[in-house]
């Protein structure tokens, strides 16, 4: 049994499928069972056991890792003898392992498909292995593709994953791709094929895994989706932007607005930051690059900053924050920094004084040039920022919070205003938010009540919300009944519904 427990039920795991569909003699005799992290390890044990299984692998993850630790253990106490075997980034350093290691029968780091069949064949023939196993890099020529495995259910409610490459060429510290160096292709036809197999299974939204878009290989694979535009299509990406080409940038620009998700990787405009990091960004191309982006195509561009690196100091993150910012990307990912198991960010601990958090997502909590106080503050920044900005709820009124003044100070004000109001970080309703916005716009940065209400009306309406928050009744120029798209003659997008008010 290949065992998932998934963030969210929307998500589906990858590497599940693949190592289903390499298991060769084994893959008749295999099941996935697929959970998430909302239910309890006692009704995951639970479900488990009762198909009796003789072999349990578990995917292991920063997200799920915790949960796998207390499933596995109540697992080993019910049945002592049961073959345990974890693989998956949060396992895959020998060096670095998470307290559940110890109570597995076996440990396979790196990639799976092949180590597991050898593992299964060894314990089928009874023939020792080592405990610790170490997944060399798969010829990718030679393995078979899982994307048959993905079901109708998953077609019809979950996220589609897609890989055309595996390896990154970069070799930033904190992230686990840059301890695969080698960028390795699969045959672009053999990829089109299994989309244009999804395709005709009705799936017209496609997430793509690999660490950057290989310029040199994805022009089939987008030229595949530009034969077949439709309302429907949804294409995620991630890029390097200062490697983006021409060619590129003109075929993007040939796409619907909003139909491609570009994910950006910025990280820091700090020159000296990114190059402790092991970073190579030009810092002059990127900006340029993503400006192009913006002005001559209809990609939505999410580009990500991390909180946290070291030697990056409050006013440079401010610094970045606020060119990116302006920029026009549609979203800013304000992420903060996590300590990856393996990942070459823990040579900095010492110098730069890094303190994690021991359990996961083992996020910072301080440095020498940021305390643990202001990285508070920065981790609720990074949260309201999405509520408000990155939700594209507020597109007209949230430019108002950092009118004429520096985005970064203005927000980060906003943000601590916010905190002491509300004294939470998630869920406050999208009407109380509002009046939340409304009142400090005019108590704090004192704009005319009905200037703050008209725009937030106007946000309000474009998401045709049949009910308008307290203030806008109260406050507004002219009141009006909320209208739909439809009432307005505007298509209705089969975009996921962030990319369609970013887009309005």
């Amino acid at each position: 049994m290949l065992v998932a427990i998934n963030a969210k039920y929307i998500h589906t795991c990858f590497g599940a499928r693949y190592l289903k569909a390499n298991l060769q003699d084994f893959e008749p005799e295999s099941v996935i069972q697929e959970f998430t992290i909302q239910e309890r390890a006692t009704d995951i044990a639970e479900k488990i056991l009762a198909s009796q299984p003789g072999c349990l692998v578990f995917s292991c993850y920063i997200w799920n890792i915790t949960l796998v630790d207390e499933v596995v253990r109540i697992i080993r106490s019910v049945h002592p003898r049961m073959v345990i075997v974890l693989g998956g980034p949060e396992v895959s350093y020998p060096d670095d392992l998470p307290p559940v290691a110890s109570i597995a029968n076996h440990i396979i780091c790196g990639e799976g498909e092949v180590a597991l069949v050898e593992l299964l064949n060894s314990l089928r023939s009874h023939t020792p292995m080592p405990r610790i196993i170490s997944g060399a890099p798969v010829d990718l020529a030679a393995i078979s593709l899982p994307y048959h495995l993905y079901s109708d259910e998953d077609i019809r409610h979950r996220v589609i994953y897609v890989e055309s490459s595996r390896g990154c060429a970069f070799g930033c510290e904190f992230c686990l791709s840059s301890m695969d160096k080698q960028v390795r292709q699969f045959e672009p036809k053999r990829i089109i094929d299994a989309v244009d197999n999804l395709w005709q299974r009705g799936v017209r939204h496609f997430k793509f895994i690999d660490r950057t878009i290989h310029f040199s290989k994805s022009a089939p694979i987008l030229e595949f989706f530009m034969q077949r535009i439709c309302p429907e299509l949804f294409l995620h990406f991630e890029i390097v932007p200062d490697r983006i080409s021409d060619d590129l940038i003109n075929t993007l620009s040939r796409f619907p607005k909003g139909a491609v998700q570009l994910e950006a990787g910025v990280q820091t405009f700090n020159p000296e930051v990114s190059a402790r990091i092991g970073r190579k960004q030009n810092m002059e191309k990127t900006e340029a690059n993503i400006r192009r982006i913006v002005n001559e195509t209809g990609v939505h561009i999410h580009s990500d900053l991390v909180v946290g690196l070291p030697g990056e100091s409050m006013e440079s993150l401010s610094a970045g924050f606020d060119r990116l910012l302006q920029t026009g990307v549609h979203e800013i990912q304000v992420g903060i920094l996590k300590r990856l198991r393996g990942a070459p960010i823990a040579r900095h601990t010492d110098s730069f004084q890094m303190v994690y958090r021991y359990e996961p997502p083992y996020d910072i909590l301080q440095n020498n040039l940021i305390p643990f106080e202001q990285m508070q503050r920065l981790k609720r920044f990074s949260r309201y920022f999405d509520l408000v900005v990155n939700n594209g709820n507020f597109k007209e009124t949230a430019p108002l919070l950092w009118h004429n003044t520096s985005p970064f100070a203005s927000f980060l004000a906003f943000s601590d205003w916010l905190f002491l109001q509300s004294n939470r970080t998630a869920g406050i309703a999208l009407d109380h938010l509002a009046e939340y916005i409304f009142d400090y716009l005019v108590s704090i940065k004192h704009f005319p009540a009905a200037t703050c209400a008209d725009t937030i009306q106007r946000d309000f309406q474009k998401r045709g919300r049949r009910r308008l928050p307290k203030c806008v009744r109260e406050f507004a120029s002219s009141p009006q009944k909320a209208y739909s798209e439809a009432q307005t003659g505007s298509p209705i997008s089969a975009l996921p519904e962030r990319q369609r008010r970013h887009n309005q």
